[in-house]
């Protein structure tokens, strides 16, 4: 089978329609079910010492992500060849590749931006972050939704369409359940530090190629390619993540803006170094800018998915 058309039709599908209310409220969505697992295999394995979450927490990882890729095989096996197996391969990709909820999402922190709404854009941006924006004035809620775009551009978008055109439904399946125990179990708090570790080490992995090729896109097509290589490669190993530095420092430098740097999260104010230090302060403006920035990013993705198929690669 093709995998770079599969794809592709799924991205276009997703771009056409998302992922409709109505059926969010019928079936739910395949992410939500993998929490509901996730969830149920934390309550009932995340207790006593360290050494005992951290095994129990990489064999809760083990069997969400096996799962995951046995499942995404068997549908494989069971497609039938051809275009009508290729066109259900993209129905079936389509629930993992979230494009237009992304843009939707930063777009609902825009649009009361634009019109000085602080309360709505607050509430807003904190669907999307987990810093507090409680207080955040204009600019720290453009900046915390830069932040949110650039780095959910490499591990929303680009990393399962990569792992996608790899691995087929198996690779794509297994990839977006890493990134959701990474997003409920891999964090860095008493509860998790040990039984989400194995979980977070494995989403760095997956991210580790995704994140870069990500962060060059923006380069490429931001506009200022030279000033956005140089603040990839002087800023992002800074980054608190291994990954999240690149397309963030990338997307950074091509706006014209810092990005990072110190921000809240419950009681505890981080010291986060600026990527693109010397950048102006992001605005309403810039954020505009950076949605169409990450168009320009889909444009390029939806193109080399084009190309693979043009070149037969399956």
């Amino acid at each position: 089978m093709n995998f770079a058309l599969m794809l592709l039709l799924a991205c276009l599908i997703d771009l056409a329609v998302g992922w409709p209310d109505r059926l969010y409220r019928r079936i739910g969505h395949p992410v939500t079910w993998m929490g509901w697992a996730i969830n149920g295999l934390e309550r009932r394995w995340n207790r006593g010492g360290r050494k005992t979450r951290l095994v129990f927490g990489a064999l809760t990882t083990g069997v969400i992500v096996g799962s995951a890729a046995i499942v995404g095989l068997a549908l494989h096996i069971l497609l039938p060849h051809g275009w009508l197996g290729i066109v259900l391969g993209g129905v079936l990709a389509w629930p993992f590749v979230a494009l237009r909820a992304m843009h939707a999402h930063v777009r609902a922190v825009e649009t009361p931006l634009m019109q000085d709404d602080l309360p709505a854009a607050r509430g807003a941006v904190a669907m999307i972050v987990g810093r507090d924006v409680t207080n955040a004035d204009g600019a720290a809620i453009s900046r915390a939704a830069l932040e949110s775009l650039a780095e959910n551009s490499a591990d929303g978008i680009v990393a399962p369409v990569f792992w996608g055109v790899v691995a087929g439904l198996p690779g794509l399946m297994a990839y977006k359940a890493i990134n959701t125990l990474d997003s409920m179990i891999g964090h860095r708090n008493e509860r998790y530090e040990a039984f989400g570790k194995v979980a977070a080490r494995l989403d760095d992995v997956a991210n580790l190629i995704p994140a870069r090729l990500t962060g060059l896109v923006f380069a490429l097509v931001g506009g200022h390619p030279a000033r956005a290589i140089r603040a990839m490669w002087r800023d992002a190993r800074a980054h608190r993540s291994p990954n999240a530095g690149w397309p963030e420092a990338a997307m950074a430098a091509s706006l014209g803006v810092r990005l990072s740097g110190p921000r809240k999260y419950g009681d505890a104010v981080t010291e986060d170094p600026w990527l693109n230090a010397d950048g102006a302060e992001a605005t309403p403006a810039s954020l505009s800018r950076g949605l169409a920035l990450y168009r320009r990013m889909l444009v390029v993705l939806l193109a080399v998915l084009a190309m693979l198929w043009g070149i037969g690669y399956a």
